[in-house]
């Protein structure tokens, strides 16, 4: 997170509960289709990733299945919300399951939470299954709490992936 964005976060920190209720509220916004509101949870300079590989150390020295910053994280909310997103034809229907909510560290106003997941997505017929490893930077700005950045570690990153459209 960038120093304009540390000066506005707040220094207090978040507590286990106040976490684990903010990572539910992300999932339902997420298996809601709510993508404006899900989008609204993250700093101007937040950051989304979603490695290819198990134990990748950086976006930046291999390809990741994702990495948004917030300009391409607002891409594609704009895309997810347009009728005419061809991937999503028919649109997915999802569930995601959040557990294990522990925080690592809470220094300098950012809470770093890290959480395992499980989500089911169901289109065309098919059902997929995606579990893995939340990994959030967390902040208190304003009184909310707001994704500074978010990393997500699928158990089966490096297996062959059919196109990828909807956030986990």
């Amino acid at each position: 997170m960038n120093t304009a964005a540390l000066k506005k976060a707040s220094s207090v920190s978040l507590s286990r509960a106040d976490c684990e209720d903010f990572l539910i509220n992300e999932a339902r916004l997420l298996d809601e289709a709510r993508f404006d509101e899900w989008l609204a949870l993250f700093t101007p300079e937040a950051h989304y990733w979603v490695p290819s590989e198990p134990n990748q150390k950086s976006p930046l020295d291999t390809v990741s299945l994702m990495y948004d910053d917030r300009r391409l994280l607002e891409t594609r909310v704009r895309r997810l919300s347009s009728p005419k997103i061809y991937s999503q034809e028919p649109r997915s229907r999802t569930s995601r399951i959040v557990t294990n909510v522990t925080i690592e560290s809470a220094v300098n106003g950012v809470t770093k939470v890290r959480s395992k997941f499980v989500m089911v997505e169901y289109r065309r017929e098919e059902q997929r299954l995606f579990a893995g490893t939340y990994l959030h930077d967390l902040v208190l700005i304003d009184d909310a709490i707001r994704i500074a950045f978010k990393k997500v570690d699928l158990v089966n990153a490096d297996a062959p992936m059919d196109g990828l459209v909807v956030p986990f």
